[in-house]
């Protein structure tokens, strides 16, 4: 006959499989939105935090795998924000470059997201673009010449992409830190 006890065993076992591999599956999903320059390393944290509460008796997430997480997500956003301005200030670019390359490499993302039919590239590239237009913008607003211009420009674009690409870094890091605490 039928024994309930192995039944209920099994079930639980595939429930349990189910939605490990749910949360893997998200947090892939939270490393491609990175980048697609979208907020998914908060996606992975809010996951594994939500993991962590419903399995929290089983000690499957503790305390120090969500700091790391929260931290890891905090120097990724930190990175990704300051990465155009801070590549703009090092080539030599004004203050007002700096941040016109911030705010054109947000909105380079979003045009390059559309405009570049390669899914990730188009995002990346139209980040960097954006943040170096934005820059030389704002140093040729300041009346700087256009050679000066063009090397805070430069660099605003190898920051943005510097800055994308470390952020991507650090949401593959997540994703294999909460693998970790699955696995061991």
């Amino acid at each position: 006959m039928f024994n309930w006890i192995d039944w209920a065993a099994l079930w639980h076992g595939t429930v349990l499989t189910t939605l490990v591999a749910t949360l893997l599956l998200i947090n892939t999903a939270g490393v491609l939105l990175v980048a697609l320059q979208m907020p998914g390393t908060w996606l992975i944290l809010f996951a594994t935090a939500l993991a962590a509460w419903w399995r929290w008796e089983q000690g499957t997430f503790g305390w120090w795998t969500l700091a790391s997480l929260l931290a890891l997500a905090l120097l990724g956003e930190l990175v990704e924000f300051l990465g155009s301005m801070l590549g703009a200030k090092v080539a030599g670019a004004g203050r007002r470059a700096a941040w016109l390359a911030l705010v054109g490499s947000i909105i380079g993302a979003i045009v390059g997201t559309f405009t570049i039919p390669i899914p990730i590239v188009g995002t990346l590239l139209g980040a960097a673009i954006g943040a170096a237009i934005g820059s030389i913008t704002g140093d040729r607003w300041s009346g700087r010449q256009w050679h000066h211009a063009f090397k805070g420009g430069g660099g605003a674009a190898v920051g943005r992409f510097s800055g994308a690409l470390s952020k991507l870094i650090i949401a593959v890091l997540m994703w294999l830190i909460v693998l970790a605490a699955l696995v061991f």
